[in-house]
């Protein structure tokens, strides 16, 4: 399909969808009780211009961010063409939704919602649901996410010394469905503790048999079942585009052998990040995280970096090993009502064991990116990041960390 071509299908879902919404907006589009109440209005009162489609859309857009209390659960919707490295040209199309668990709460914080669709001219398609529903008082929060992913992908191998090597290449189609969920209790002001469930499934196929080798044996495909709890201390003024305060969560998960997993191993996630004011509209934004498994950890849930949320401009899972460590910095400026800019430096690693993490092998990562509100503390996000040999492009919504 021709890249032209994608931006007309693109412009045709935008216009229904905005024509569906706007429509139920439209001034014009009267009850019977306001034909009544206009009946009544002397024969030569004015009636107002109707707007036209492009009128309409920019009105729908500078909207879009403006809170809307009346409205028990307020969503819009936003598509548009994107790029990046593993997946060419695609279309995403994405609804986000903001609602309250308790109206007449006012302690008690949004929660949110997103539903999203993607394909590409690569062969890639994905869609998904991620959200948190926050009860009263946010005394519990539940999030979860739930998606199906196929795409073409590469492979060059199990740890650093495989990754850096450029002629270990390898193409295969990738397969991956995720459902995670968590339930967590506030146990103390900004304290929060529960338990989560998660269920991943993994199919890898290639046509290169001369290539397998670099999966070292293991089975293509994997079932993988978690139990297990997390930990989290969260003092973030919100959740989305978070401006101050701070957020630390600890998860433990286990995969064991009497869960029916194929290969039982557990895991370690630790992720640090603190966010503060530099100076007016700007914010500091720090995260460390690592991950780190133990056992007989398949292929496919190895720890990793890259993608759309750390070390932005590596190819996802080019980098993975039994062990990753990661560190951003990013300042986040707004520079003019809801358009903003930010940049960012890390570093970043993966190790088969702690005590084998070498800094010959740190990786670096910087770029910048461009940021819209789409709605109140909700930012589409365009990024390009650059890594060693690498960069890549990312659109999503909601900042990286």
């Amino acid at each position: 399909m021709k890249i032209i071509d994608l931006k007309y299908i693109l412009f045709a879902l935008l216009l229904i969808v905005f024509r569906q919404q706007l429509d139920a907006q439209d001034p014009d589009i009267l009850s019977g009780d306001a034909i009544d109440a206009v009946s009544a209005q002397p024969v030569d009162s004015v009636k107002p211009a109707k707007r036209n489609i492009i009128e309409r859309v920019i009105a729908y857009f500078d909207d879009t961010n403006k809170e809307h209390k009346d409205k028990a659960f307020d969503v819009s919707f936003i598509g548009g063409p994107h790029y990046s490295n593993e997946k060419k040209f695609g279309i995403g199309l994405l609804a986000a939704g903001v609602y309250s668990t308790h109206r007449s709460d006012s302690l008690t914080p949004p929660s949110n919602v997103s539903v999203y669709a993607d394909v590409s001219t690569s062969g890639f398609y994905s869609v998904g649901i991620r959200g948190t529903t926050r009860f009263k008082r946010d005394l519990l929060r539940v999030n979860y996410q739930a998606y199906f992913q196929s795409m073409p992908d590469k492979f060059w191998g199990i740890g650093y010394s495989n990754a850096v090597n450029d002629d270990n290449e390898t193409t295969y189609k990738r397969l991956m469905s995720e459902c995670k969920i968590d339930a967590l209790l506030r146990v103390a002001p900004g304290l929060y503790l529960g338990p989560l469930m998660e269920l991943t499934y993994i199919k890898g196929t290639t046509n290169h048999d001369d290539r397998l080798y670099l999966w070292q044996g293991e089975d293509m495909r994997t079932f993988s079942y978690a139990i297990g709890a997390k930990v989290s201390y969260d003092t973030r003024d919100n959740l989305t585009a978070p401006h101050r305060g701070v957020n630390i969560s600890l998860v433990q998960r286990y995969y064991g052998k009497w869960m029916n997993n194929d290969y039982p191993f557990s895991s370690t996630e630790l992720t640090a990040a603190c966010y503060t004011p530099v100076w007016r509209d700007c914010t500091l934004a720090l995260q460390y995280h690592t991950l780190i498994t133990y056992g007989d950890t398949p292929w496919g849930m190895l720890a990793s970096m890259g993608g759309s949320y750390t070390m932005r401009g590596y190819f996802e899972g080019r980098y993975r090993d039994k062990g990753e460590m990661d560190f951003t910095a990013e300042l986040r400026q707004r520079v003019y009502r809801r358009i903003g800019v930010v940049a960012w430096g890390g570093v970043g690693s993966v190790f088969p064991r702690l005590s084998r993490m070498s800094m010959k092998h740190l990786l670096p990562n910087y770029g910048v990116g461009f940021r819209w509100e789409f709605k109140k503390n909700v930012n589409v996000r365009f990024d390009v990041g650059f890594g060693k040999g690498q960069k890549g492009f990312v659109f999503n919504i909601n900042e990286a960390f």
